[in-house]
């Protein structure tokens, strides 16, 4: 594993990391930011998952998460959302929602994709033992969030794996990807016709199905040009009103699907967060 930035960001260390992925079968990079507090011993941890044509870079430059983590002493780490390099195949056509930077979160099973999108595996089990091995974090109190496809990655990771995470937030999630066509054509690809295997990636059907989690958050501008046909937010809150499973659903006026958006909540949510990780 190899550190290849470091910056002083409030009060902490902004690092950048990349390593070789057993799970993908490429090398993979990551940031982490280190607040000053993880010095005296271990931290929580925030994850965040980006959305579709993201890296670690756009939270990591737009999220403006460095003051609060500081302030609360939260450690947070943000993946990529794919496999890259050499070997690595794309969209034929360099469509933006799928292939490249549009791993949403999957194992996939369909060639040529099953070989290194396995983003799955890495962001549930790969990256959380390499993180836990190297940095001083309280395994014991994570919490999840995510953007958009990586708002749809925090519920499905977390509604998959009961008593991992003591609270999950989303930005403007894909909350029913069988359902709209950017999951429609990111499952069917990468997974195949077969929709049961689908459900396994959706937050309604895994909520239908009996998931359920302890503290649930979501966000969402009602500016956003993806709201009716993408995203489906009131699809969420009737999943969750059926099984009983408690939502924060915030429909915020005049923003859109952006970073601005983003980072003008992002301090509400990781007060939030801490709150459930030191309760």
């Amino acid at each position: 594993m190899e550190r290849i930035n470091r910056w002083r960001s409030h009060g902490g260390w902004q690092e950048v990391w990349r390593h070789d992925s057993a799970s993908t079968g490429t090398p993979m990079e990551f940031s982490i930011f280190l607040p000053d507090a993880a010095a005296q011993g271990p931290r929580p941890l925030v994850w965040y998952l980006s959305g579709l044509t993201c890296s670690w870079a756009n939270v990591t430059e737009k999220g403006e998460f460095r003051a609060a983590c500081a302030r609360l002493g939260l450690i947070f780490v943000a993946p990529d959302t794919s496999p890259r390099g050499e070997g690595v195949p794309d969209d034929a056509e360099g469509a933006y929602d799928f292939g490249l930077g549009a791993g949403f979160y999957v194992d996939a099973t369909q060639e040529p994709w099953s070989r290194h999108y396995r983003m799955r595996s890495y962001v549930e089990t790969e990256l959380p033992a390499l993180i836990a091995s190297r940095f001083p974090v309280d395994m014991g109190r994570q919490a999840i969030m995510g953007h958009s496809m990586g708002g749809h990655g925090a519920l499905t990771v977390a509604l998959r794996n009961p008593g991992r995470f003591r609270s999950v937030s989303a930005f403007a999630p894909i909350c029913a990807p069988m359902e709209c066509p950017w999951g429609q054509k990111a499952l069917g690809g990468y997974l195949g016709p077969d929709r049961a295997a689908w459900r396994a990636y959706d937050a309604c059907a895994l909520i239908e199905d009996g998931a359920r989690l302890p503290a649930l958050r979501v966000d969402q501008g009602a500016a956003d040009a993806f709201l009716e046909t993408q995203l489906m937010p009131e699809r969420l809150r009737k999943s969750c009103e059926a099984a009983g499973q408690p939502l924060e659903l915030a429909l915020l006026e005049d923003f859109d699907h952006s970073y601005y958006f983003i980072s003008s909540v992002m301090g509400a949510h990781l007060d939030w967060h801490a709150r459930l990780l030191t309760a």
